[in-house]
């Protein structure tokens, strides 16, 4: 369920910070999956709350879900967001949290990163903190959170069982991860998984559903909640995965046991 899969890491990783750095930098530019506020509103994503957010957070989001009707978090609340890219989320959910709470936002990405904590300080949030880190190896005491947060970025790792092994590690007893993520109906190829390219365009990596909850399930995380999300794939070679393999985006609300 977790074996290595057929890919170069290394290859995979370079492919992955060079993206998301052009995300981070160039957020205008045109890439294989869509960004920006258009998004967010499709997905669900409230204006109200969204509007307290900086907006070149909003800018930069490639996020595939809106989850946090799910999350149900609440003032005071300790919150981590795996993957946390330029902000976006992680200033949502702080506006949820308020100042007695705090989100930490983890990312692999330099870039991300500058212009996450660039766009902290000019906000003057104190309930938000980035740190440089990845996502299957967390800087973070055990049970130190309420709840793990991630929007499309788990379908990147090539361990998902240890990514939700050290989520579940990190989270104190009753308390929940809740993300958006690609998956599939059907297993994929090994001529698809062992494409650099495709996993680094969010096909490649993604797990099929019912292997994706197994994994859940074996970190000690019980998933009570799966469901299909309203997310579009732009590029042709995703439109024809989706209706191949039935690759799509879902948001998955589960509890640690």
């Amino acid at each position: 369920m977790t074996s290595p899969v057929p890919i170069d890491v290394t290859e995979l990783t370079a492919k992955v910070k060079g993206m998301y750095q052009a995300v981070a930098e160039k957020p205008h530019d045109a890439y294989h999956f869509e960004m920006g506020r258009d998004l967010a509103d499709r997905l669900g994503y409230p204006a109200g709350v969204l509007d307290q957010v900086p907006l070149e957070a909003v800018e930069s989001f490639a996020g595939v879900g809106y989850f946090f009707d799910l999350a149900q978090l609440v003032e005071g609340e300790q919150v981590l967001d795996l993957g946390s890219g330029s902000g976006m989320d992680a200033f949502f959910a702080a506006v949820q949290v308020g100042p007695q709470g705090h989100v930490h936002g983890i990312d692999m990405t330099e870039q991300q990163l500058a212009k996450a904590e660039r766009l902290r300080a000019e906000a003057g949030s104190a309930s938000t903190t980035f740190t440089p880190g990845r996502i299957e190896e967390l800087p973070y005491d055990d049970a130190s959170f309420d709840a793990v947060i991630s929007n499309g970025v788990i379908n990147l790792a090539p361990d998902k069982g240890r990514v939700f092994r050290e989520a579940a590690r990190v989270l104190r007893p009753g308390g929940r991860m809740v993300l958006a993520d690609i998956v599939t109906e059907t297993m994929l190829t090994d001529g698809i998984v062992g494409n650099v390219d495709l996993w680094a365009s969010c096909i490649g990596g993604a797990f099929q559903q019912d292997r994706y909850q197994d994994a859940m399930s074996a970190a000690g995380l019980r998933v009570e909640v799966m469901r299909t999300n309203p997310y579009e794939f732009l590029s042709e070679q995703a439109r024809g995965a989706s209706e191949r393999f039935g690759v799509k985006s879902v948001c998955v609300l589960a509890r640690k046991t």
